[in-house]
């Protein structure tokens, strides 16, 4: 794997906590493949990943769930990535703090991405991510700019 495959598989994870924190869904589901797979928990109810949405339709709905909150803010603090066997295929682990922001209150989850990436057409995609919340803490707000 190439210093420019990690630049990109970096710049796939950044864009992708931008379009969430923008609600870019449109341009959101393109990083993933026509068929990716995105696997979520429920939170608080499970914390590991248990709902599947396959498609780039049924990520867009499962995604749209966040516009309950008044504002998103996804900082990703760390990404290791592995070639796999072959060069347009590889995995990844995204450490990440998500933070969602309710009237009063924001609510921070602690937590990592298992992805695996493919180059579909030259470009790096998500064929698979799941999300797995390690943690949860929630504190108050005193104010906040309502998302774009």
């Amino acid at each position: 794997m190439t210093v420019d495959d990690r630049l990109a598989l970096r710049d796939l994870v950044e864009h992708y906590a931008l379009h969430v924190d923008r609600r870019a869904l449109d341009d959101l589901v393109e990083l993933f493949t026509a068929d990716g797979v995105l696997v979520v928990p429920r939170p608080p109810d499970t914390l590991t990943p248990t709902h599947e949405r396959r498609g780039r339709d049924a990520i867009r709905t499962a995604m749209s769930a966040l516009d309950r909150y008044a504002a998103t803010l996804h900082a990703v603090v760390g990404h290791v990535v592995d070639a796999a066997d072959g060069a347009h295929a590889a995995t990844g682990v995204v450490t990440c703090l998500a933070h969602h922001v309710l009237e009063d209150r924001v609510i921070v989850w602690g937590l990592h991405y298992d992805d695996d990436y493919v180059q579909d057409d030259g470009v790096w995609r998500f064929a698979r991510r799941a999300l797995t919340v390690d943690w949860i803490e929630e504190r108050p707000v005193s104010g906040v700019r309502q998302c774009p």
